[in-house]
C-alpha cells in the first residue's frame, strides 16, 4: 500500500511541476485531446497502462 501511495504522489507531483512550468503547452495538449475520439483515447490508455506496469516490474524484479 505505501509503494501506492508513493506512486499517486509522484503522479501528483508530475503533473502539478507540468501545469507549474508549462501551463500553455498543457493547455494545447488538452486541447488535442479533446478532439481524439474514445478509440485512440482507450489505445493511449491501455499502452500507458502497460508501460507502467513494466516500469514498476522492471524497478521492483530486475533493478532490486
Amino acid at each position: 500500500m505505501t509503494d501506492f501511495l508513493v506512486g499517486v504522489g509522484l503522479v501528483f507531483a508530475i503533473e502539478g511541476l507540468m501545469f507549474a512550468a508549462f501551463p500553455g503547452f498543457v493547455r494545447s495538449r488538452m486541447t488535442n485531446v479533446l478532439a481524439l475520439g474514445e478509440g485512440p483515447m482507450r489505445t493511449v490508455g491501455i499502452v500507458s497502462a502497460v508501460i507502467g506496469v513494466a516500469v514498476v516490474w522492471v524497478a521492483r524484479w530486475v533493478l532490486a
